[in-house]
């Protein structure tokens, strides 16, 4: 059995939509609304985040 690759978490900030187009209320001059792509900052527009690994306890 081949070791499984840990699959990668939804992004928490965006919910997997990393990229959105945000209307400027302006239009092109063949009707078309202007739109601007806003990326997460979080994940950069992938998605997804890496898991990050388990803090260690320190203790007695």
């Amino acid at each position: 059995m081949m070791p499984q690759a840990p699959t990668p978490r939804v992004c928490s900030h965006c919910d997997g939509f990393p990229v959105v187009h945000i209307t400027t209320g302006t239009t092109t001059p063949d009707g078309r609304r202007r739109t601007l792509p806003a990326t997460c900052p979080v994940c950069k527009g992938t998605g997804t985040r890496t898991t990050s690994a388990p803090l260690a306890s320190a203790g007695r």
